[in-house]
């Protein structure tokens, strides 16, 4: 829910989407970093303490813009601040609680463990915006920042409940040294690069979200609802995706599954940047804060195609986390989720900045219409070219 809420704050106080892309900018540097020395903690430490010392300081960064809301500050650098300790956290916690999986589960229900982590992300990411939006229209912000200190507190229970899981192997040395090591490592891992270029590229040109506010309060309408009706329908798509995901186990050719899920995400988003055309040169936009002033036909086609983006995206996620689950040694696993968890949370920030950036040109629909074809032609290219990706076989899986 802070993500949204926050995302309504800063284009409250500024009315700005550069301002509320910023959070992205701010936030990228500092997730980079600690994403990938979380991954070094991960293996030099036992991962339960890891996990549950970075869930603390989370809570803490949210707790603490709940209270700038409630004092009413009319400034946007301390959101900037908190949100960017929120995500170095957030970035921590996923790389060790990644690691963590494949010393519970045997390597074939690897794929099924990524769908189960689909579902529930899919439960909250869709509850969370949608009660977000709803609460920032009827209690007010503040409030909305106070209810997601609540329920976060909900994350420490899985953790306490962990056994402790030291890394196999000798003891890896947290310095700088190991974060070098990793990456020499990933050199020599074609297919495990890959996965992390694809979703860079999809991430970058792919995530639209910063748009939300601007395009609720102009273009389709429908003010803090609409914000997160559209927040929520990537969620929906991960949801359904998961639940339905049971025959993506047995799928061999997992680099080709990548490369095919990615298209698809691109053709959505593209699919919403042309929804957005047709809004913005028909005349028909719905601007208004009133959900009854919305463009109806508009944020359901727009809803409809980001559930499509979210389930492409999910299940090209199940089979990445599997590759690099089922192919990585445990002594690297924590470096290379950290890779990969700077990749998946850093990427969209990236995707912020884009969008950002050319929505200074007033045209809301121009970079999703872009961004989704970039996707297309770049994923499609790339991985004819790197031939062996799609050739990676899931009963033989090499780094």
């Amino acid at each position: 829910m802070t993500v949204v809420a926050v995302g309504l704050h800063i284009y409250d106080l500024t009315h700005s989407t550069l301002a509320v892309s910023l959070v992205a900018l701010f936030a990228l540097v500092p997730m980079i970093v600690f994403g990938l020395y979380g991954g070094v903690l991960a293996d030099a430490f036992d991962r339960r303490t890891v996990a549950l010392v970075t869930a603390v300081v989370a809570w803490a960064s949210t707790a603490g813009i709940a209270v700038f809301a409630w004092m009413h500050v009319q400034v946007v650098w301390p959101l900037y601040v908190l949100t960017t300790i929120n995500a170095v956290a957030t970035v921590m916690i996923g790389a060790t609680r990644q690691a963590i999986t494949p010393r519970l589960l045997p390597a074939r229900l690897l794929p099924a463990a990524s769908a189960l982590g689909g579902i529930s992300m899919g439960v909250m990411v869709t509850v969370g915006p949608a009660l977000a939006g709803l609460l920032v229209a009827s209690v007010g912000i503040p409030w909305t920042y106070t209810v997601d200190v609540i329920l976060f507190t909900a994350a420490f229970l899985g953790i306490f409940t962990l056994p402790s899981i030291v890394p196999e192997g000798e003891r890896q040395s947290a310095g700088l040294s190991s974060v070098l090591e990793g990456l020499r490592f990933l050199k020599t891992a074609p297919n495990l690069s890959m996965t992390f270029v694809l979703d860079i590229i999809a991430m970058t040109f792919g995530q639209p979200r910063a748009l939300f506010p601007a395009v609720g309060a102009l273009l389709i309408g429908g003010g803090p609802v609409t914000v997160g009706i559209l927040t929520a329908a990537g969620a929906v798509g991960v949801l359904v995706s998961s639940v339905f995901s049971g025959r993506l186990g047995g799928v061999r050719r997992q680099g080709r599954a990548v490369e095919r899920a990615i298209v698809v995400y691109g053709a959505a988003i593209l699919g919403f940047g042309i929804v957005l055309a047709i809004v913005a040169f028909s005349g028909t936009a719905g601007g208004g804060a009133s959900f009854a002033d919305a463009n109806l036909p508009a944020l359901v086609a727009a809803t409809v195609l980001l559930a499509a983006s979210g389930a492409a995206d999910n299940v090209s996620s199940i089979f990445r986390m599997t590759i690099l689950q089922a192919s990585a040694p445990d002594v690297m696993r924590g470096r290379l989720q950290g890779v990969f968890t700077v990749v998946v949370t850093g990427g969209p920030r990236l995707g912020d900045l884009y969008i950002g950036v050319l929505a200074l040109t007033g045209a809301l629909w121009f970079p999703p219409l872009l961004g989704g074809l970039l996707i297309v032609v770049l994923v499609s290219t790339i991985v004819r070219v790197r031939r062996g990706f799609r050739d990676y076989d899931a009963l033989a899986p090499t780094p």
